[in-house]
């Protein structure tokens, strides 16, 4: 891999030894890929935060880090979910002792001047990259609308990678930064109406068929953003898509579409039903109901809050969002109409990467097939999988 002069003398641990580090695992990421060259980013997201991911391990890594003044980000960088609500982890029923290291962990990133809004949705909080432009973007909904629905470029970095690039402000220029790589694999022709869940629903169904290539979809509908942010975290869980493309709708699609024109397959109605009735795994009732993955917007927010008005709860609901989307919520009033139904809004965290079996819960209720796809595996609870207004259990 060609290094410029500049380049050369970061490897050499001229402007200091965690620059040189970081240079090292961007070098072997860019042999391993074989990558002629590195790229200045614009902005980047970093993954490996929460504490029930990294553990003390990924906490002592962080904090030696952290103690080196030159460990600092180049370019904006966001960090992703917690593994707690960091103000209302004790209302919640979360652990001091899992809180303190959770806190060490965002302590430790801030250090390095990553923002500590511990957020998946960083396109919703002011990182937004240009369409064209280079980044580095660890989590996967958010990498797949960072490269389908902005058009920038990423690859689907792991946390010390993404961590290695905002600190040197490059990455290296393989995969999804090279536009020959940014050509569909297979063409999904959509041939019913989708709303709500039905789009996450669709995502899994398509992510499942397409693994790691890059689907171009034909549907009649024309989804709003957050149907895109769901669809996009169920292609990246049950696939591993980076990139889709819609006709008419992002921004590349009009040189994306595959060769092959016999490289497709038709998505019916009875399809998206039996994923949606796959992701249960049970037919309670369930007893919590957590929302937000990804994380919500405020439209999501609105809507939430204008379905519960003048409704109480009989189950907990959780409305998991950015510190960002709260503080506007909470000044449009839509936080207290969710509070007077029985409702939370919940920041930093999601149903994914915190504790929540430790919290005596046995069924999750959710609207992501991303949700509903991790939950069981990751915290070993069941999933019942459907929109929100057939979630709620009134009083």
């Amino acid at each position: 891999m060609h290094l410029t002069k500049k380049e050369e003398k970061m490897c050499q641990g001229e402007y200091g030894e965690t620059i040189r580090k970081s240079m090292e695992i961007l070098v072997a990421l860019g042999d391993i890929y074989e990558a002629e060259k590195l790229v200045n980013i614009t902005s980047a997201q970093v993954s490996g935060v929460s504490y029930k991911t990294i553990g003390d391990a990924g906490l002592e890594y962080l904090e030696d880090l952290a103690q080196d003044p030159q460990a600092r980000t180049k370019i904006p960088s966001t960090l992703n979910p917690a593994g707690v609500d960091l103000d209302q982890w004790e209302e919640l029923g979360f652990s001091p002792e899992f809180t303190k290291r959770q806190k060490r962990i965002v302590e430790a990133y801030g250090k390095m001047d990553v923002m500590t809004t511990c957020t998946c949705t960083p396109y919703l909080i002011g990182n937004v990259p240009l369409q064209g432009s280079h980044i580095a973007w660890s989590e996967s909904s958010a990498v797949a609308y960072g490269n389908s629905v902005l058009g920038a470029k990423t690859n689907r970095e792991g946390g010390p990678g993404a961590l290695a690039a905002a600190i040197c402000g490059k990455t290296p220029a393989y995969g999804y930064h090279l536009q020959e790589n940014r050509k569909a694999s297979m063409v999904v022709e959509v041939d019913c109406e989708l709303k709500g869940a039905d789009y996450s629903a669709l995502g899994y169904l398509v992510g499942q068929e397409v693994g790691d290539g890059i689907p171009y979809f034909k549907m009649s509908n024309r989804p709003l953003v957050d149907n895109l942010k769901g669809m996009g975290a169920a292609l990246a869980s049950s696939g591993a898509v980076a990139l889709y493309h819609i006709e008419n709708i992002t921004p590349e699609y009009q040189n994306a579409a595959p060769e092959d024109t016999n490289d497709k397959i038709t998505v019916v109605r009875e399809e998206i039903q039996e994923v949606r009735e796959k992701l249960s795994t049970s037919s309670k009732k369930a007893d919590l109901i957590c929302l937000g993955c990804p994380h919500a917007s405020l439209d999501e927010i609105r809507d939430i809050a204008e379905t519960l008005h003048g409704k109480k709860l009989k189950n907990k609901l959780w409305l998991c969002t950015s510190i960002n989307m709260k503080a506007a919520a909470e000044r449009m009033g839509y936080t207290k109409m969710i509070e007077q139904a029985g409702g939370k809004l919940v920041c930093d965290t999601c149903m994914v990467v915190s504790p929540i079996e430790e919290l005596g819960f046995e069924v999750i209720g959710v609207d992501s097939a991303k949700a509903a796809n991790y939950v069981p595996s990751m915290c070993g609870l069941e999933v019942v999988f459907d929109d929100f207004k057939n979630l709620i259990v009134e009083k």
